[in-house]
Protein backbone atom coordinates (compact mmCIF):
# COMPACT_ATOMS: atom_id res chain seq x y z
CA UNK A 1 0.00 0.00 0.00
CA UNK A 2 1.02 3.58 -0.58
CA UNK A 3 -0.31 6.69 1.15
CA UNK A 4 -0.15 9.91 -0.84
CA UNK A 5 0.26 12.79 1.60
CA UNK A 6 0.77 16.53 1.59
CA UNK A 7 3.59 18.45 3.23
CA UNK A 8 4.09 16.94 6.67
CA UNK A 9 4.46 20.29 8.38
CA UNK A 10 0.99 21.44 7.34
CA UNK A 11 -1.19 18.58 6.10
CA UNK A 12 -3.39 17.68 9.04
CA UNK A 13 -5.57 15.32 7.03
CA UNK A 14 -2.51 13.40 5.84
CA UNK A 15 -1.21 13.01 9.39
CA UNK A 16 -4.32 11.19 10.58
CA UNK A 17 -4.24 8.01 8.43
CA UNK A 18 -0.43 8.01 8.48
CA UNK A 19 -0.50 7.71 12.27
CA UNK A 20 -2.92 4.79 12.03
CA UNK A 21 -0.73 2.99 9.52
CA UNK A 22 2.47 3.61 11.45
CA UNK A 23 1.22 3.04 14.99
CA UNK A 24 -0.56 -0.20 14.12
CA UNK A 25 2.46 -1.50 12.22
CA UNK A 26 0.74 -1.84 8.84
CA UNK A 27 3.29 -2.09 6.00
CA UNK A 28 3.08 0.89 3.63
CA UNK A 29 5.03 3.47 1.71
CA UNK A 30 4.28 7.17 1.54
CA UNK A 31 4.82 9.84 -1.07
CA UNK A 32 4.66 13.60 -0.52
CA UNK A 33 2.69 15.62 -3.06
CA UNK A 34 3.46 19.31 -2.74
CA UNK A 35 0.71 21.72 -1.69
CA UNK A 36 2.38 24.72 -3.28
CA UNK A 37 4.53 25.42 -6.31
CA UNK A 38 4.19 25.58 -10.06
CA UNK A 39 1.72 23.00 -11.36
CA UNK A 40 1.01 21.47 -7.96
CA UNK A 41 -2.74 21.41 -8.54
CA UNK A 42 -2.25 19.58 -11.83
CA UNK A 43 -0.16 16.95 -10.07
CA UNK A 44 -2.81 16.52 -7.39
CA UNK A 45 -5.51 16.17 -10.03
CA UNK A 46 -3.50 13.48 -11.81
CA UNK A 47 -2.78 11.44 -8.67
CA UNK A 48 -5.96 11.94 -6.64
CA UNK A 49 -9.59 11.41 -7.74
CA UNK A 50 -10.58 14.50 -5.74
CA UNK A 51 -7.45 16.55 -6.33
CA UNK A 52 -6.74 16.42 -2.61
CA UNK A 53 -4.68 14.39 -0.16
CA UNK A 54 -4.53 11.94 1.49
CA UNK A 55 -5.11 9.04 -0.90
CA UNK A 56 -4.52 5.40 -0.02
CA UNK A 57 -3.47 3.22 -2.94
CA UNK A 58 -3.89 -0.54 -2.51
CA UNK A 59 -3.19 -2.30 -5.80
CA UNK A 60 -5.71 -0.75 -8.22
CA UNK A 61 -7.91 0.66 -5.47
CA UNK A 62 -7.69 4.34 -4.53
CA UNK A 63 -9.39 5.37 -1.30
CA UNK A 64 -9.91 9.08 -0.58
CA UNK A 65 -11.17 10.90 2.53
CA UNK A 66 -9.44 10.30 5.83
CA UNK A 67 -12.31 8.55 7.64
CA UNK A 68 -12.88 6.25 4.66
CA UNK A 69 -9.17 5.37 4.62
CA UNK A 70 -9.21 4.59 8.33
CA UNK A 71 -12.35 2.46 8.02
CA UNK A 72 -10.79 0.58 5.11
CA UNK A 73 -7.69 -0.13 7.20
CA UNK A 74 -9.86 -1.31 10.11
CA UNK A 75 -11.68 -3.72 7.78
CA UNK A 76 -8.48 -4.84 6.10
CA UNK A 77 -6.63 -5.43 9.39
CA UNK A 78 -9.28 -6.40 11.97
CA UNK A 79 -6.63 -7.73 14.36
CA UNK A 80 -5.02 -4.29 14.83
CA UNK A 81 -7.65 -2.78 17.21
CA UNK A 82 -7.78 0.43 15.20
CA UNK A 83 -11.17 1.10 16.85
CA UNK A 84 -12.07 -0.01 20.41
CA UNK A 85 -13.22 -3.63 20.71
CA UNK A 86 -16.31 -2.88 22.78
CA UNK A 87 -19.30 -2.02 20.58
CA UNK A 88 -20.37 0.92 22.76
CA UNK A 89 -16.88 2.37 23.02
CA UNK A 90 -16.44 1.87 19.29
CA UNK A 91 -19.62 3.86 18.64
CA UNK A 92 -18.36 6.70 20.85
CA UNK A 93 -14.97 6.65 19.11
CA UNK A 94 -16.56 6.85 15.68
CA UNK A 95 -18.86 9.65 16.82
CA UNK A 96 -15.87 11.62 18.12
CA UNK A 97 -13.98 11.04 14.87
CA UNK A 98 -16.98 12.12 12.81
CA UNK A 99 -17.37 15.28 14.90
CA UNK A 100 -13.71 16.10 14.32
CA UNK A 101 -14.21 15.58 10.59
CA UNK A 102 -17.17 17.95 10.35
CA UNK A 103 -16.72 20.51 13.13
CA UNK A 104 -14.10 22.75 14.76
CA UNK A 105 -14.05 25.06 11.74
CA UNK A 106 -12.78 28.04 13.73
CA UNK A 107 -9.67 26.17 14.88
CA UNK A 108 -9.01 24.99 11.35
CA UNK A 109 -9.35 28.45 9.87
CA UNK A 110 -7.62 30.57 12.49
CA UNK A 111 -4.97 28.13 13.76
CA UNK A 112 -3.55 26.10 10.86
CA UNK A 113 -1.34 23.13 11.67
CA UNK A 114 2.29 24.20 11.56
CA UNK A 115 4.60 21.77 13.33
CA UNK A 116 7.80 23.76 12.87
CA UNK A 117 6.37 26.96 14.29
CA UNK A 118 5.85 28.43 17.74
CA UNK A 119 3.27 31.22 17.62
CA UNK A 120 2.00 31.96 21.14
CA UNK A 121 -0.42 34.85 21.15
CA UNK A 122 -0.91 34.96 17.37
CA UNK A 123 -4.42 33.49 17.50
CA UNK A 124 -7.22 35.61 18.96
CA UNK A 125 -8.64 33.23 21.56
CA UNK A 126 -12.11 34.76 21.18
CA UNK A 127 -12.27 33.37 17.63
CA UNK A 128 -11.69 29.78 18.77
CA UNK A 129 -13.08 29.75 22.31
CA UNK A 130 -16.23 27.78 21.42
CA UNK A 131 -14.16 25.07 19.77
CA UNK A 132 -11.84 24.93 22.76
CA UNK A 133 -14.77 24.58 25.14
CA UNK A 134 -16.17 21.72 23.07
CA UNK A 135 -12.77 20.01 23.04
CA UNK A 136 -12.51 20.35 26.81
CA UNK A 137 -15.94 18.75 27.26
CA UNK A 138 -15.43 15.93 24.77
CA UNK A 139 -11.87 15.07 25.77
CA UNK A 140 -12.68 15.40 29.47
CA UNK A 141 -15.65 13.02 29.28
CA UNK A 142 -13.79 10.40 27.26
CA UNK A 143 -10.59 10.58 29.31
CA UNK A 144 -12.59 10.25 32.52
CA UNK A 145 -14.33 7.15 31.15
CA UNK A 146 -11.13 5.53 29.94
CA UNK A 147 -8.62 6.71 32.52
CA UNK A 148 -6.30 7.84 29.67
CA UNK A 149 -3.73 8.49 28.50
CA UNK A 150 -5.71 8.37 25.23
CA UNK A 151 -9.41 8.91 24.67
CA UNK A 152 -10.22 5.20 24.93
CA UNK A 153 -7.26 4.12 27.02
CA UNK A 154 -4.99 2.77 24.29
CA UNK A 155 -4.36 4.76 21.11
CA UNK A 156 -7.14 4.38 18.51
CA UNK A 157 -8.27 6.03 15.30
CA UNK A 158 -10.16 8.61 17.37
CA UNK A 159 -6.84 9.88 18.74
CA UNK A 160 -5.40 9.97 15.22
CA UNK A 161 -8.27 12.21 14.20
CA UNK A 162 -7.58 14.65 17.05
CA UNK A 163 -3.78 14.64 16.79
CA UNK A 164 -3.64 17.73 14.52
CA UNK A 165 -5.80 19.63 17.01
CA UNK A 166 -3.30 18.77 19.73
CA UNK A 167 -0.56 20.35 17.62
CA UNK A 168 -2.57 23.53 17.21
CA UNK A 169 -2.92 23.87 20.97
CA UNK A 170 0.83 23.59 21.39
CA UNK A 171 1.87 25.71 18.38
CA UNK A 172 -0.32 28.66 19.40
CA UNK A 173 -0.17 28.09 23.18
CA UNK A 174 -3.96 28.03 23.34
CA UNK A 175 -5.38 28.11 26.89
CA UNK A 176 -6.64 24.67 27.92
CA UNK A 177 -7.00 22.72 31.15
CA UNK A 178 -4.43 20.43 32.71
CA UNK A 179 -6.46 17.46 31.47
CA UNK A 180 -6.32 18.68 27.89
CA UNK A 181 -2.63 19.54 28.23
CA UNK A 182 -1.96 16.01 29.45
CA UNK A 183 -3.73 14.61 26.41
CA UNK A 184 -1.69 16.84 24.09
CA UNK A 185 1.46 15.57 25.81
CA UNK A 186 0.34 11.97 25.26
CA UNK A 187 -0.11 12.61 21.53
CA UNK A 188 3.34 14.17 21.28
CA UNK A 189 4.91 11.26 23.17
CA UNK A 190 3.51 8.67 20.75
CA UNK A 191 6.47 7.18 18.82
CA UNK A 192 4.60 7.34 15.51
CA UNK A 193 3.86 11.03 16.03
CA UNK A 194 7.47 11.71 16.99
CA UNK A 195 8.59 10.13 13.73
CA UNK A 196 6.23 12.32 11.66
CA UNK A 197 7.25 15.40 13.66
CA UNK A 198 10.94 14.82 13.04
CA UNK A 199 10.37 14.57 9.30
CA UNK A 200 8.12 17.64 9.30
CA UNK A 201 10.77 19.73 11.03
CA UNK A 202 13.31 18.85 8.36
CA UNK A 203 11.10 19.67 5.38
CA UNK A 204 12.46 22.61 3.38
CA UNK A 205 9.11 23.70 1.92
CA UNK A 206 6.79 26.51 2.98
CA UNK A 207 3.08 26.58 2.11
CA UNK A 208 2.10 30.23 2.25
CA UNK A 209 -1.63 29.50 2.58
CA UNK A 210 -1.02 27.79 5.91
CA UNK A 211 1.26 30.34 7.53
CA UNK A 212 -0.55 32.34 10.20
CA UNK A 213 0.86 35.71 9.09
CA UNK A 214 -0.45 35.16 5.57
CA UNK A 215 -3.85 34.02 6.84
CA UNK A 216 -4.22 37.07 9.09
CA UNK A 217 -3.46 39.29 6.13
CA UNK A 218 -6.35 37.95 4.07
CA UNK A 219 -10.09 38.52 4.29
CA UNK A 220 -10.85 34.78 4.10
CA UNK A 221 -8.45 32.19 5.56
CA UNK A 222 -7.20 29.41 3.32
CA UNK A 223 -8.48 25.85 3.74
CA UNK A 224 -6.03 23.78 1.68
CA UNK A 225 -5.40 21.29 4.46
Amino acid sequence: MKLLIGNRNYSSWSLRPWLVLKHFDIPFEDEVLQLQGEGFRDVLAQRSPTGKVPVLEDDELKVVETIAIIEYLADRFPDRAIWPDDIGERALARAAAAEMHSAFQALRSHAPMNLRASHPGKVNVDTVVKDLHRLETLWGELLTRSGGPFLFGAFTAADAMFAPVATRIRTYALPVSDVATGYVDAIYALPAFQEWLAMARHEPWIVDDDEIDVIQGRVKPGTLV
